[in-house]
């Protein structure tokens, strides 16, 4: 059997120290860069692999952080994901992912084994998360960051965006353009809190200027542009219909469209459509989508940097507050004069 190479092997044939070997592996930031490339040449040379559990027993970490995202089958996460592995893999760390598909107690149960790993830290997506998710972390004490939301109180960690405050944004931009009569088509609320604050924002900023939002004309699906199509299918069979409709997402508001487009409806001449996300295909969709801008990269990239920063036991703000940015484009307009009377009228 072939000898197996150790890391004094390494620390012999770089001509440094086994503690500059074992700090370029650990702490590459901290090696001189020519010395970091010769010992890095030596180990592909020679085949090195450093042994994970002694590193672990030596340094009392594992140099692995645990995510748990909603679902890989939505860019704007795997936006936020990529940024995050970034940023720990060029910190020396390694990202372990598992995705819970909006299922509170797989989450529970991703964490338990992530755990179970010894992973040095956790990032979590969202503020909703099982009372025994929350008693596991606590009982373990191990550090965390909440990403794409805010915790208003101030007790948790986070790293996110005001949902509410887009909601705002849309809904005034919108009665701005001279709409009145609306429709929502929002994500399953209860499962995303991030989705019951789009929906309240939007809410109390009609309420403001006089507009009820009945939640008979919110409609909830998940995250398909089949969803968007049939939610958009119901707004259109009902007896009145909106002059514009604010969808969750991008991809919700894309399907509302192309129902819009296969009924005969023009966007936005006939009806709005807005969404929430400003995913890459917003922009080159017909007609371009009015969305609202959420800063995903930076999410990822920002709570990583927060988790490393705290394992280092520097101070690190409880809250990080990103800005969100309304993109106006093509799917958005004024309500034809005609079309407001006649919605004005049915509303009585």
């Amino acid at each position: 059997m072939k000898k197996s190479v150790k890391l004094a092997d390494v620390a012999r044939h770089a001509r440094v120290s086994t503690a500059t070997v074992s700090r370029a592996l650990s702490h590459p930031h901290k090696v001189r860069p020519e010395t970091l490339e010769r010992i890095q040449r030596v180990i592909d040379r020679l085949g090195y692999v450093p042994h994970g559990t002694a590193r672990a027993l030596a340094t009392r970490r594992t140099y692995a952080i645990g995510a748990v995202m909603p679902t890989l089958d939505n860019a704007i996460f795997a936006n936020t994901t990529h940024a995050l592995q970034k940023t720990l893999d060029e910190a020396g760390y390694t990202l372990l992912l598992g995705c819970h598909e909006f299922d509170p107690k797989v989450e529970t149960r991703i964490v338990r084994k992530l755990i179970e790993r010894s992973v040095d830290g956790l990032i979590l997506f969202g503020t909703d998360h099982e009372p025994e998710l929350w008693a596991l972390v606590e009982r373990v004490q191990i550090p965390y960051v909440l990403t794409w939301a805010l915790d208003r109180s101030g007790q948790r960690p986070c790293v996110g965006f005001d949902s509410h405050e887009a909601g705002v944004q849309v809904a005034r931009y919108l009665m701005e353009l001279g709409h009145r009569r609306f429709a929502m088509i929002a994500g399953i609320t209860a499962t995303n809190e991030r989705h019951r604050a789009r929906v309240q924002g939007v809410r109390e900023a009609l309420e403001a200027r006089g507009i009820q939002l009945p939640t008979t004309r919110i409609i909830e699906k998940p995250f398909s542009p089949t969803a968007g199509r049939e939610a958009m299918r119901e707004i259109l069979r009902q007896r009145w219909r909106p002059t514009a409709v604010i969808c969750g997402n991008d991809v919700l508001a894309i399907g509302a469209i192309a129902e819009c487009h296969a009924q005969g409806l023009h966007v936005p001449n006939d009806i709005s459509v807005t969404g929430f996300d400003d995913m890459e295909f917003a922009s080159m969709v017909t007609p371009a989508l009015t969305t609202v801008h959420f800063p995903a990269p930076e999410l990822g990239q920002y709570a990583a940097e927060h988790l490393l920063r705290r394992l280092a036991g520097e101070e690190v703000p409880a809250v990080l507050q990103l800005p969100v940015e309304l993109i106006v484009r093509a799917s958005a307009a004024p309500p034809k004069p005609t079309l407001e009377r006649k919605a004005l009228a049915e509303m009585g």
